[in-house]
């Protein structure tokens, strides 16, 4: 097995242990924008295994983008298309904290903003901003 293999095996793994660990610990909350604007901004703090999915509507063909600010450098989103719960089309931890693309199916996306495993273990604190604009169609 090549070096990456093992390497992209035991990001999946830490991905998968996360999740499950912290399955309990999900606080949905649904983003409605204001009437005639296509964005919203979200504050918020998650402490170690915490997660907050926030859900919102959009249709295929459409423009999305995400931006979080933190000063805590192990917390990340990540956006799972409408009718997924653990596989992202973007992983912020791979990707960084900013999305920009056009959306593949219309329903309701969820932007997960969590903490990585090493840092919930310790139960750090971590404040952020959650910008989300949808434009198009």
């Amino acid at each position: 097995m090549s070096k990456r293999f093992l390497w992209l095996l035991q990001c999946l793994m830490l991905l998968f242990v996360g999740s499950v660990m912290a399955a309990d610990d999900i606080r949905t909350e649904r983003v409605q924008f204001k009437k005639g604007e296509s964005s919203a901004v979200v504050e918020g703090k998650i402490k170690g295994y915490e997660i907050v999915d926030y859900v919102l509507g959009a249709k295929a063909g459409q423009s999305m983008n995400v931006s979080m600010a933190t000063k805590h450098t192990a917390t990340y989103f990540n956006i799972m298309a409408p009718g997924e719960n653990e596989v992202a089309m973007f992983v912020g931890s791979t990707s960084g904290n900013q999305y920009e693309g056009k959306l593949p199916a219309s329903g309701d996306y969820k932007i997960r903003v969590y903490m990585m495993r090493s840092a919930a273990r310790r139960d750090e604190v971590a404040d952020y901003r959650l910008e989300m604009i949808i434009s198009g169609n």
